[in-house]
């Protein structure tokens, strides 16, 4: 993971500062963004072809880590009103609020394999979490923001939309395969780590992606340290509650992830469509954060010889 964070460092920096490159830099650049929510989904399938169905249901620490994260939007949604917020402060806050917002990210049913946490629990939390996500951001976006014009059902369903496009056709295609492709199903699974290695070529491009909206910003290096530093802050923060309510329920791994993994890509798209583009920096910097904090959890827990598949 450090690696992948690193490769994709090195090449945006590459292609973006050297004159040469100009011309690939504008080929490739609408490449990737337009293969990321592809390579996603395959990432997904190699996943939930590991699921099983028959698990996948609610449980107590699902409810109770939703419940964290209304209370956490609504706590920023309602400073955000009661200081009446502009400008920057209003973007920073913002920024905040689109960490919180965000739906667990896709991949942390990758992570929480790797971690020995258990995957249908984590894998039925995305979809909870995608779901109450895509009920709050047309309800607490237009209150913090008189700038946002949208309505419920078209935010709605533009959510709903993507949450179809990455989390069910894979999965779709995932009991495809399950149930009646029994020996392209033998051959995934026979495959240790596939989908973890996938996640991490993904990581090289989502860094790439993440320094663009950084470096492009269009606003002061200090305010852009300052975003970065408050979503680090966020980021350990999440995991640490989501850890700790999960400790109730013996899902600390789950919980960690379910609460801290973020899926940014997600967050800064709904940063973009609704809220000052300049609101992306934070969930910008966060996904390099939280991955920083899942190489560290994934290291520790190989030396304990606990990692799974």
């Amino acid at each position: 993971m450090p690696s992948a964070i690193c490769t994709g460092t090195v090449l945006y920096l590459v292609f973006a500062y050297v004159p040469a490159l100009d011309n690939a830099a504008r080929f490739f650049d609408p490449i990737f963004d337009a293969i990321f929510p592809v390579f996603m989904a395959m990432i997904l399938f190699v996943t939930f072809c590991r699921v099983d169905f028959h698990k996948m249901r609610p449980t107590a620490w699902h409810w109770w880590i939703t419940l964290l994260q209304l209370l956490l939007v609504a706590l920023v949604a309602g400073l955000i009103l009661s200081m009446r917020l502009t400008g920057n402060d209003l973007v920073l806050m913002e920024s905040i609020l689109t960490c919180i917002i965000a739906p667990g990210a896709a991949a942390a049913a990758v992570v929480t394999a790797k971690l020995g946490g258990d995957l249908e629990t984590m894998t039925t939390y995305t979809f909870v979490s995608n779901f109450v996500t895509a009920l709050m951001v047309p309800l607490v976006f237009p209150m913090i923001d008189q700038g946002v014009d949208i309505s419920f059902w078209s935010a709605f369903f533009a959510i709903l939309y993507k949450v179809c496009m990455v989390l069910l056709v894979p999965m779709g295609a995932a009991y495809v395969v399950k149930h009646f492709m029994h020996r392209l199903h033998a051959w995934i699974l026979s495959v240790p780590d596939l989908s973890f290695y996938m996640w991490g070529i993904s990581l090289t491009i989502v860094t790439g992606s993440t320094l663009k909206y950084i470096i492009h910003a269009g606003t002061t290096p200090g305010f852009v340290l300052t975003l970065a530093a408050i979503s680090l802050v966020l980021c350990v923060v999440q995991f640490v509650l989501g850890r700790y309510v999960g400790h109730f329920f013996g899902t600390v791994i789950e919980a960690g992830q379910g609460l801290g993994q973020k899926n940014t890509a997600f967050a800064v798209w709904i940063a973009y469509t609704y809220l000052n583009p300049l609101c992306s920096v934070g969930p910008g910097c966060y996904i390099l954060w939280q991955n920083a904090i899942n190489s560290i959890e994934i290291w520790h827990q190989r030396r304990q010889g606990k990692c799974g598949e």
